[in-house]
């Protein structure tokens, strides 16, 4: 079984690794400190098991957990986290178990049975979630959203507006929550008040004190101010 742990806290990662090798020591273990690292890793090697840190220093582990799905479509991916609420994230993005830290070493057990059973017993393709559909939660109804659709999605009071191309949602949701889970898409946070989706920039310009603002297609009346941190990245992003 070939295994990669990818997690940047090294002590984190060797418990892991100790503990996997405790449980399958015919296992062939490779590690990364981040997610830069871990790419290099799936670029030049095949993976049973990818253990990936949900939060590393240069990269979402969400981000990578997508990123992985590509290149290694058969891989099984495990998120390891200090934080229940990832076990969500992990059933949208099709990840296929998750554990937390400390690690349980009998859950460890079952996660590394469940993902060899799996492996060794491949099931014909189920029925998913269609990637492109977003569930937000309005008035009690379940809405499945089109992030293709999103425009750009602000704070207001302790709720977000999501726009869109046709109209506009409330959901009773942290700006941070839509940035994780659409890491994996063109959105871009470029305020503390504002999540973009980049495909919709139709102006980038001077603003007030040094800074920059963005307007988007379809809300060209609506000035979104850029953070001065953020300004740099953003350049880099849209290559001016």
């Amino acid at each position: 079984m070939k295994i990669a742990v990818i997690d940047d806290e090294r002590p984190a990662r060797k418990e892991l690794i100790h503990q996997i090798l405790t449980i399958m020591p015919d296992s062939e273990i490779m590690e990364g400190d981040s997610g830069s690292a871990a790419l290099e890793l799936f670029g030049q090697h095949l993976f049973d098991i990818l253990f990936l840190d949900i939060s590393l220093n240069d990269m979402a582990g969400t981000t990578l957990a997508a990123a992985a799905r590509k290149m290694l479509p058969h891989a099984q991916i495990v998120f390891a986290t200090a934080f229940s609420q990832y076990a969500v994230q992990a059933f949208e993005l099709g990840v296929n178990n998750y554990i937390l830290k400390p690690f349980d070493p009998e859950r460890l057990r079952r996660i590394l049975e469940k993902c060899r059973h799996d492996l060794e017993n491949p099931q014909k393709k189920e029925l998913s979630f269609p990637a492109h559909k977003l569930p937000i939660n309005v008035n009690r109804t379940i809405i499945l959203l089109d992030i293709r659709q999103i425009v750009y999605i602000e704070t207001c009071c302790r709720s977000c507006i999501l726009h869109t191309v046709t109209r506009d949602y409330t959901e009773n949701q942290l700006l941070g929550e839509y940035e994780k889970r659409l890491s994996s898409y063109d959105f871009y946070r470029i305020h503390k008040s504002y999540l973009i989706n980049l495909n919709y920039i139709s102006e980038m310009f001077p603003w007030a004190n040094n800074s920059m603002a963005v307007k988007m297609q379809g809300f060209e009346k609506e000035i979104l101010p850029v953070g001065r941190e953020k300004i740099k990245q953003l350049r880099q992003i849209i290559g001016v």
